[in-house]
């Protein structure tokens, strides 16, 4: 919209005030959301045949060596619908990378119903390895009751971290842990002064573009 002066055309803006300040209120609050959402490793995900398993291993993803994990699948068929340990001769075998095929398997957990998220009855295992490194878990299935589903085989990449069965010389331990947390208690000060400063400047920039 214009209006007509003695000097000529006087542009005025058709958007409502309000529908710019919302827009930099939205634009403030997803990057602090963005900013504070902390990285962790996804669940990993595999699909075989008709049936698709999420591995989440106890605590976040992050197993130690040497320490009792609770690891559970969810299994689902195609459409979604949940696959149940009852319904399904699972077995689970877990192997030291790097393994030969047919070499016999480090670990074979009993596999039990658990209760997991929105999950009821589920595979789900006590597994504790023996050092960090990393490890491929293979879960294997056949239907209870047969042609209910194909059978499959699902193999699960994870890294172990050291833990309880990792002999380290305490005093080296005792070194490295305050040097860790050091450097842990000297940047996330930082990065919270950053985001801070990120925020503000974002909006500053927008609120100097609304009053133009």
């Amino acid at each position: 919209m214009s209006l007509q002066t003695s000097r000529g055309k006087l542009s005025v803006s058709t958007t409502p005030r309000w529908r710019k300040t919302n827009y930099v209120l939205s634009l403030f609050f997803l990057v602090i959301l963005l900013t504070s959402v902390p990285l962790a490793s996804a669940h990993k995900v595999q699909i075989a045949a008709d049936v698709g398993g999420t591995l989440h291993i106890e605590p976040n993803d992050n197993p130690r060596a040497g320490e009792p994990t609770q690891a559970w699948f969810a299994l689902t068929r195609k459409g979604g619908k949940v696959l149940p340990l009852k319904d399904c001769n699972c077995q689970l075998a877990i192997y030291a990378e790097p393994y030969t095929p047919g070499e016999p398997a480090l670990l074979e957990p009993v596999l039990k119903p658990v209760q997991a998220e929105r999950y009821q009855g589920i595979p789900g295992a006590e597994i504790t390895f023996p050092k960090q490194g990393a490890y491929e878990l293979k879960l294997t299935g056949k239907p209870a009751t047969e042609g209910s589903f194909r059978p499959f085989d699902l193999k699960f990449q994870i890294t172990v971290a050291a833990g309880k069965a990792v002999e380290t010389p305490q005093s080296v331990e005792n070194i490295t842990n305050q040097q860790q947390g050091g450097a842990i208690g000297f940047i996330q000060p930082i990065i919270v002064i950053a985001i801070i400063l990120l925020s503000i400047g974002i909006v500053f920039f927008m609120v100097q573009g609304l009053r133009r």
